[in-house]
């Protein structure tokens, strides 16, 4: 879920019907099997570049992608790094997955969009659920992964995030995308954000909200639900910068504050009254923390 499909509409795949869970027919099959959980074919994935220096390898949230969550700064970013972008099966133009997601063969495919692209090393940025991924793989390649940058992050979804969750997923299996649009544009927002809207500038954005939706979100929201990587935080020895939006009531922020005390090297930062979804004014002020922590950063 994204601040951009709460303005404008965005291009949106063509969805796979979701009338019950089992339904997989028209899914692309993205991933190889072997025994165990299956992996995930990187080189099916959607991945967006730009730039050059120092690779940055971003993990987008549930439900959004490269452009919807970090458009505001890929510019910025991409002055002076190569800013790799993968998007996750079912986001962006990278096929649906034909098995629930498992965290292990999304973080390799992740990991392997870098690597395959010739950067060897990287800092993390991950968003929401590309939190969890940016930590697994610091766990898993941490002779890959030289800092982390934690945006609304958890290492296990919270109540609440696990209720919106089995929500989101309940919803999407049932086919009801419109009544998934509006609550995804109400977890998303802060309430002054949401008394701020007149009631015809609400209903657009749950209109673009509902435009954007990928075709991967129940799979993304149904790994949320799944997801715990607390036993890996104590051998996360990278630097990592936790932003925590102070008005998020997706995450809430106290997810992001255990996760900051139960990672050896985490500086935790607040961004007061900030959404799950930053909002420009916000996302400047991210961009300013993020850059800081790039620059002291070991060469």
């Amino acid at each position: 879920m994204t601040k951009e499909n709460l303005a404008a509409p965005a291009a949106v795949l063509t969805r796979p019907d979701m009338s019950s869970p089992a339904d997989t027919s028209s899914r692309a099959d993205t991933s190889s099997r072997a025994g165990g959980p299956s992996r995930i074919d990187a080189s099916l994935l959607d991945v967006h570049v730009r730039g050059s220096g120092p690779a940055l390898l971003l993990a987008h949230g549930a439900g959004g992608g490269i452009e919807p969550n970090f458009g505001q700064v890929l510019d910025d970013l991409a002055r002076d790094h190569t800013v790799v972008g993968p998007h996750y099966p079912g986001a962006g133009a990278s096929p649906v997955a034909r098995e629930p997601l498992d965290l292990d063969a999304l973080v390799d495919a992740v990991v392997e969009s870098a690597v395959s692209r010739g950067h060897e090393r990287f800092v993390l940025l991950g968003e929401s659920l590309g939190t969890v991924v940016s930590l697994r793989a610091a766990a898993r390649y941490p002779q890959r992964v030289t800092g982390l940058v934690l945006t609304v992050g958890f290492a296990v979804a919270d109540p609440v995030l696990s209720v919106a969750a089995e929500l989101v997923t309940t919803l999407a299996h049932a086919g009801e995308w419109d009544t998934l649009a509006r609550f995804a544009t109400y977890a998303g927002l802060t309430d002054r954000e949401l008394n701020e809207l007149p009631g015809e500038a609400l209903e657009a954005a749950v209109a673009a909200t509902r435009e954007g939706m990928p075709a991967g979100m129940a799979d993304h929201f149904d790994l949320v639900r799944r997801i715990d990587v607390r036993a890996d935080l104590a051998s996360i020895r990278v630097p990592a910068l936790v932003l925590m939006p102070t008005g998020d009531r997706l995450v809430l922020p106290d997810s992001s504050r255990r996760l900051a005390e139960a990672l050896p090297d985490a500086t935790l930062v607040e961004i007061p009254g900030g959404a799950h979804i930053l909002g420009e004014r916000d996302r400047t002020l991210w961009l300013g923390h993020v850059r800081e922590f790039l620059t002291g950063l070991p060469g």
